[in-house]
Order: structure tokens, then C-alpha cells, then sequence
């Protein structure tokens, strides 16, 4: 596939958090294949911010060496591949946000702000919508009574608290609770397609960018993108920037499916996509014609 010179992938892990491969060999797989930029983007710290142990992120005492690490990418491949340094951020309501000071500290290039976990009301255990299938069943259980419209209204309440808050430009995959709903109904269409209008405005209010995310079909989890065709129609009748990544978690991941995330924005009428650049010290998501 030949790659257009203007994608990127701004969410990217590597081996400082749930990465198989280093900055390094991330880094040399975007020039491969001919990228624009990669922005590399761990998640962030979460065991000692929350109380509850997550295997999936940056320990706390890696934070300044995953920095230098990014720092000194983009030292040598100034002129070959634009380098950014971020995170993602896994919002967690009423505990964890992309203000915390362990993140404002590092004065990251960008962040992705991400919702990974519902907080049921009735509280109990906190727990991934994105979860292995057998914890996710007993989330749905113990914390919804296995109502999975309840699930999705709460879901999509922490994403929108998200967007209100601010301080981040990018929205990580933002229908990541469908994963494990994948050929089953588990809430109407149609009261999931009004949540998603209700994050669409707020996006383009915020003025933020989703992600138009291939990690999913990448790793054989699902056989679709985040988001979903139904969801991308209403970015577009919204006129929400979107951004191609593919959250690789490999080296040869990058740029992964992205001729599939091509062909459906341009089947669905997306004309242009967000690319990242620079001014004044500054990074800015600039639109590009596909």
C-alpha cells in the first residue's frame, strides 16, 4: 500500500507501558513507511492516582526516562520523521483527569483523552468497558444488573465529561464500549446514535479531533474502527476533524488498516483529515486533503 506522506500516527505505545517494541523501532517503522509523524502516547500512570492496579500503563517511576527517550527521538530524526511526545490519558470519573500534576509536570507535545473504565453508580468495582469478555460480563453484572443501555448511558456520561473539561486534543477512540458488544444487541441503535450526537457537538465545540482508530481490526479484537460507520456519519454531518492512528502496540502495526480508515472516510464524504504540525512551539492539527 502506498501511504500517503501526510498520515501519521499520534497513538502509538511502546514498551514503557502495553508496547511489544521501543521508541526506537516505533520510530523506524513510521519512516518505513513514509509517515508525516509519530506522536507517542502511554498511558499514563494509574496505580498510585486511583488505589486499583493496572497492568496495561506507565509505572509511575518510568515517567522521566519515557520522556527523555521520546526527547532524544526526536533529536535524531529531526528532518526524516516529526516526533512528538504525549500520553493518554485514561480518564477515570472522580479520580484520574488530564490536569493531574504527574502529567502537567512532563509538559507533554499533545494528549488523547481516552475513557477506558465505567464507574457504576450503585458502587461497585470500577472496571474497562474494553475488558477481557469474562470481566466485562461480570462488570455488566455486579455493576449494572446486566442493563447494558445503563452501561452505555455511562459510558458516554464520562466521555462527555471529558470533552467538557478540556485539555486535550485528541478523542481516543470514542465507541471503545462496542468491543464487547461485537454481534450482540446489548443497547438500542438508536439511543446510542443520540449519545453519539450529544459527543460530536461537544467535539466540534471543543474544537478537538477524534481518532479515527485501527487498532481494533490491528489486532484482530474487533473487525471494525473506532468509530463505527453510523458514529463517523455523524462526525462528518458535524464537521468534526478526524485523525487516522492506528494505536499500534508494534512496530508492525503502524499505518496498520489505514486503506481501510481511508476508503470509509471517503465513502462516507470526509474530504480532509487532521495532520499534526508545529507553530509557535505549539502543536496544532492542521486539515489535509485525504
Amino acid at each position: 500500500m502506498n501511504i500517503n506522506h501526510l498520515l501519521s500516527c499520534m497513538h502509538t505505545h511502546t514498551t514503557f507501558c502495553d508496547g511489544k517494541d521501543d521508541v526506537e523501532a516505533m520510530c523506524l517503522a513510521a519512516y518505513e513507511k513514509k509517515l508525516h509523524a509519530i506522536g507517542f502516547s502511554a498511558h499514563v500512570p494509574m496505580s498510585k492516582q486511583t488505589g486499583f492496579f493496572c497492568d496495561w500503563t506507565m509505572k509511575d517511576e518510568d515517567v522521566g526516562e519515557y520522556s527523555r527517550h521520546v526527547q532524544e527521538a526526536k533529536e535524531r530524526w529531526k528532518g526524516k520523521l516529526d516526533v512528538y511526545l504525549g500520553f493518554e490519558i485514561d480518564y477515570v470519573k472522580g479520580i484520574r483527569t488530564q490536569f493531574d500534576n504527574d502529567i502537567k509536570i512532563v509538559n507533554p507535545d499533545y494528549l488523547i483523552g481516552s475513557v477506558h473504565f465505567a464507574v457504576p453508580a450503585n458502587g461497585t468495582r470500577i472496571f474497562a468497558v474494553d475488558s477481557p469478555l469474562e470481566d466485562f460480563e461480570k462488570g455488566l453484572q455486579e455493576g449494572f444488573n446486566n442493563d447494558g443501555e445503563a452501561l452505555m448511558h455511562n459510558y458516554y456520561d464520562i466521555l462527555a465529561e471529558m470533552i467538557s473539561l478540556g485539555g486535550f486534543e485528541i478523542l481516543g477512540h470514542a465507541d471503545i464500549v462496542k468491543k464487547n458488544c461485537m454481534g450482540r444487541c446489548l443497547w438500542p441503535a438508536e439511543s446510542e446514535a443520540a449519545r453519539q450526537r450529544e459527543i460530536a457537538c461537544a467535539a466540534k465545540k471543543a474544537g478537538i479531533a477524534i481518532e479515527i482508530n485501527t487498532g481494533g481490526i490491528n489486532r484482530k479484537k474487533i473487525n471494525d474502527l473506532y468509530p463505527s460507520a453510523s458514529f463517523l456519519q455523524i462526525l462528518h454531518e458535524y464537521d468534526v476533524p478526524v485523525i487516522i492512528t492506528a494505536d499500534a502496540h508494534c512496530a508492525a502495526d503502524i499505518a496498520g488498516s489505514y486503506d481501510i480508515a481511508v476508503q470509509k472516510l471517503k465513502q462516507i464524504g470526509f474530504m480532509k483529515h487532521a495532520v499534526p504540525y508545529v507553530k509557535n512551539k505549539k502543536i496544532i492539527l492542521q486539515n489535509e486533503t485525504l
